[in-house]
């Protein structure tokens, strides 16, 4: 089946009349690919766009600066990323993209801040842009309203009350990721990639693509087919954690990117990755586990779940 888009027009609000047949949509995705669209979300268009501006104006900044902000030099990997820094997929070549990564601001004396937990602390930003800070913290608030209310469609996707996962948010672990994919070589090998295969790690990643195109799925049947840009919309996928928390009935599936776009331009996107809380308890909901069968997977909290995919990826500890 295709990627179904969810129109959100009648579903913004906790208890609103479309509610359910947007939740009944999510369910046919996540039950599939767990990719979806969703349309009439309530961002403006003015704010996404503004967030491609500043992703332009990054990495056009000078090397020194990028190398300065790296996230090599950041205990919580914010900052830049350059070229072939990333390998998603084991086994093609590095990825051919970089990236700036961001996140929210919590105080200092936070404590999560305070015990150094991954993705609470300060950003890194360049002096050369000093808007970025407010760009970035207005996107982010409206990506984090825009994934508490698929969290909540997804709480009625699975015959839960719509609140059912509003706990875990009190204050969770959000990454906002400029990226930008230079042209694909035209000698490129079938393993290289501008993102290799990979599934996303935490609960959602909403996406905001150019109109390049790139991004590719693939389907439960092994097929890939692409996420073409669709204008007004982001696309979503549901991370690893979803299928944690319901016990493999939702799935979160393997994508790609490849910029073959006609033109020669480089392709920007901008991910948002929303995971709860950290302490938030990662177990199968209500009504997943036959009764007298087992958990397919053993609980965990999301930190530990984000921290061992981070060790897997970077090496870290």
């Amino acid at each position: 089946m295709p990627i179904p888009v969810i129109d959100l027009a009648d579903a913004r609000g906790p208890g609103v009349p479309g509610s359910a047949a947007a939740a009944r949509i999510l369910r046919t995705a996540a039950t599939d690919s767990g990719f979806f669209y969703v349309r009439h979300h309530g961002v403006p268009d003015e704010l996404v766009a503004r967030q491609f501006e500043l992703a332009r104006r990054l990495f056009e900044l000078p090397a020194t600066t990028r190398q300065r902000l790296s996230i090599r030099n950041s205990p919580i990997m914010r900052g830049f990323e350059g070229l072939g820094e990333q390998t998603l997929d084991a086994a093609a070549r590095p990825d051919l993209k970089e990236s700036f990564y961001c996140g929210m601001v919590y105080p200092a004396d936070h404590p999560y801040v305070k015990a150094g937990y991954q993705t609470y602390g300060p950003n890194q930003w360049p002096g050369e842009i000093p808007e970025a800070p407010a760009v970035c913290e207005a996107y982010i608030q409206a990506m984090l309203a825009l994934s508490r209310r698929l969290m909540n469609l997804l709480a009625l996707s699975l015959d839960l009350p719509e609140s059912y996962f509003d706990a875990t948010s009190e204050s969770p672990m959000v990454t906002l990721r400029m990226i930008r994919y230079p042209p694909h070589p035209a000698d490129a090998d079938e393993r290289t990639f501008g993102a290799g295969a990979h599934t996303d790690w935490g609960a959602l990643t909403i996406l905001a693509q150019d109109q390049h195109g790139g991004l590719e799925v693939q389907m439960p049947g092994g097929q890939w087919i692409e996420a073409t840009p669709m204008p007004g919309t982001f696309v979503v996928n549901l991370g690893d954690m979803i299928p944690r928390w319901t016990n493999g009935l939702y799935h979160s599936n393997p994508h790609r990117v490849r910029n073959h776009h006609s033109s020669g331009a480089p392709r920007y996107s901008i991910p948002f990755f929303y995971e709860p809380d950290y302490f938030a308890r990662i177990e199968a909901v209500p009504g997943t586990v036959a009764p007298g069968e087992m958990p397919r997977f053993a609980a965990c909290t999301a930190g530990e779940h984000l921290r061992e995919m981070y060790r897997k990826t970077y090496a870290t500890a």
